[in-house]
């Protein structure tokens, strides 16, 4: 079992003012100024926080019961719904990854909405979930470009949560993580902490594909992974 982990300054992560504006529904140039100002230092701010990291780990050979739709991996069943299953299905290894942004980020957060400072708060939240997408996007072009030289692609990346796959799965996930580079908890409910965190799988192989965008795969109303490239 091959791991690697990384650790991700905010300066490596290719995050901008512009970027973290363009999440929150303003075109460039459109965003005014008071709130450019506040993106921009706390981007800056950021900069001390403790870095953001990711692991994962490299399973070779999982097995697939076509008629469960489930998925063997290290003798731990996940049942990821069929969506996701027919996504995975023949993989010849995948990567089952973890990101954190760590805890700073989730706290400037919380206590800002507490003091009732709410833009601050959303700012700070939005910055946090742009950081761990942001590593665990720099996380998965390593892993395609491991596989590419093995002449394998890679799928997109699939969470416990999304679309069909119930998250109690993250429990079973988080078995395989036994040292825990990133140091995430998971509450009783399969949450994470810290909060601006990842999880999830990437397969792997000659047979399978990454797709443009995933969303029109999946039905579910109020999915939190709706804009995330996680998936697509």
């Amino acid at each position: 079992m091959k791991s690697n982990t990384f650790i991700y300054s905010i300066n490596e992560l290719d995050l901008s003012a512009s970027k973290i504006l363009r999440v929150m529904g303003y075109r460039e140039g459109e965003a005014p100024e008071p709130l450019s100002g506040l993106v921009s230092e706390i981007l800056k701010e950021t900069v001390s926080f403790i870095p953001a990291r990711a692991e994962y780990i490299l399973m070779e050979n999982p097995e697939f019961n076509e008629s469960c739709k489930s998925l063997y991996i290290d003798d731990i069943v996940f049942s990821p719904g069929t969506t996701v299953y027919e996504k995975l299905r023949g993989s010849r290894a995948m990567a089952i990854f973890l990101a954190t942004a760590g805890e700073e980020i989730g706290c400037r957060s919380r206590k800002a909405m507490n003091e009732g400072e709410l833009l601050i708060g959303y700012v700070y939240d939005i910055v946090g979930s742009e950081i761990v997408e942001a590593a665990c996007e720099a996380l998965f072009r390593y892993f395609e470009k491991e596989m590419a030289l093995r002449g394998w692609m890679t799928t997109n990346m699939y969470s416990p949560g999304y679309c069909e796959w119930d998250v109690a799965d993250q429990h079973k996930l988080f078995r395989l993580f036994p040292d825990n580079f990133c140091n995430i908890r998971l509450t009783p409910s399969a949450l994470m902490d810290p909060v601006k965190s990842a999880s999830g799988i990437i397969g792997a192989g000659e047979k399978v594909e990454k797709l443009d965008n995933t969303c029109s795969l999946c039905n579910k109303d109020g999915c939190t992974f709706r804009r995330s490239s996680f998936h697509g």
